[in-house]
């Protein structure tokens, strides 16, 4: 048997994750620790735990030595949290992950960082690109990387791969290009700012390829960011997005300096459960001009433009189309039977119970 653990597993990312090493046969066994039930127990290869990352991590959580970890875990919705909990979890959680895999004798870990570490990119923004993160979230996805990168270091035959993703879109997310989309099928769209910024985005199932891609390479240790390629402005994805609805819907662009007052009217009415949070509101108007030049260099196919991407999606699971992802917090029954469930998971922690951590990827959402 052929193991592999994936922390965050029970997430956008690790379930499809997940189902994709089962099918391609790369592991007959998934394990998936996370702090929150999983949509995928009971399946066929697939066993889970609840695991919080924050603290130390039982050594049996699986029978066999896995032959790779998979690290997904992090907090990384903002707003949503206080500065200092990114710290206490996210680089608590790469410690204690590379703990594990030390005890248990794992020489191999995928790590999820995330674009953050550059902070805002307003130029095409490589690997080589300085790292200088603006938010609480980047600040603490660079150290977690040292602390792999530690791991890597004190013994001879590591592999870690770790990857910078993009915000992660696709089927069973219903995240900002699924807003996106909504706003459009109803006849109108507003952009915060300008339609001429750049925005990076990778398809879930791109990003699935990626790490198919460098787990089959020779590279003991290789940093990469993935986002689709060429990043587009935002005006030319709501352009694509209207072209695949055959809509002509309403869209216009509103000023900061219009917006951001309304939405502190509304954050303090509502908190910080909104749409039009100022946080939100200035993230969306932030240019994300990421170019996965590793990659390239490398000689990675990239399967999907934006085009390509949402024909892909809307072939997969045309249920995410209709609107049913827009009214809560459930998930879609895709391919990996998806079962309806909460979006969040309250757990107490030695930081306190009003830590919510969300055991995925990612910049799964802005």
């Amino acid at each position: 048997m052929s193991t592999c653990v994936i922390f965050g597993g029970a997430g956008f990312i690790g379930t499809h994750l997940a189902d994709r090493f089962l099918k391609t046969g790369r592991f007959t066994h998934c394990h998936l620790a996370d702090i929150r039930e999983c949509a995928l127990k009971g399946e066929k290869g697939i066993s889970i735990s609840l695991t919080d990352v924050r603290r130390s991590i039982p050594d049996n959580l699986v029978e066999e030595r896995p032959e790779w970890i998979i690290n997904l875990a992090a907090i990384h919705r903002e707003p949503g949290h206080d500065r200092e909990e990114y710290f206490e979890t996210n680089l608590a959680g790469a410690h204690n992950v590379c703990a594990f895999a030390d005890r248990v004798e794992c020489d191999n870990i995928y790590f999820t960082s995330s674009i953050s570490v550059y902070g805002p990119t307003t130029g095409p923004t490589s690997e080589r690109s300085p790292i200088q993160p603006s938010t609480p979230y980047g600040g603490s996805k660079f150290p977690a990387e040292l602390i792999h990168e530690m791991w890597r270091r004190a013994k001879p035959g590591r592999r870690l791969l770790i990857s910078r993703p993009g915000v992660i879109y696709g089927p069973g997310d219903p995240g900002n290009i699924l807003r996106m989309i909504n706003a459009i099928k109803k006849g109108y769209f507003a952009y915060p700012g300008s339609p001429k910024i750049y925005k990076s985005y990778g398809y879930i199932y791109g990003l699935l390829d990626s790490i198919d891609f460098v787990m089959d390479s020779d590279m003991d240790y290789f940093v990469y960011n993935y986002v689709e390629t060429p990043t587009q402005t935002l005006g030319e994805l709501v352009q694509t997005i209207k072209q695949t609805l055959n809509t002509r819907a309403l869209v216009l662009s509103i000023p900061l300096w219009m917006l951001l007052p309304v939405a502190k009217i509304i954050q303090a009415l509502v908190g910080f459960k909104n749409p039009i949070h100022p946080v939100r509101v200035r993230k969306a108007a932030t240019p994300t001009h990421i170019v996965p030049q590793a990659l390239i260099d490398r000689g990675f196919n990239f399967t999907y433009d934006f085009a390509s991407s949402l024909a892909h999606w809307q072939a997969t699971t045309p249920g995410d189309f209709d609107g049913k992802l827009a009214r809560g917090d459930a998930r879609p029954r895709t391919s990996l039977k998806f079962a309806r469930r909460s979006e969040k998971a309250d757990r107490s922690s030695r930081f306190g119970n009003k830590v919510k951590t969300e055991v995925e990827e990612k910049e799964v959402s802005e």
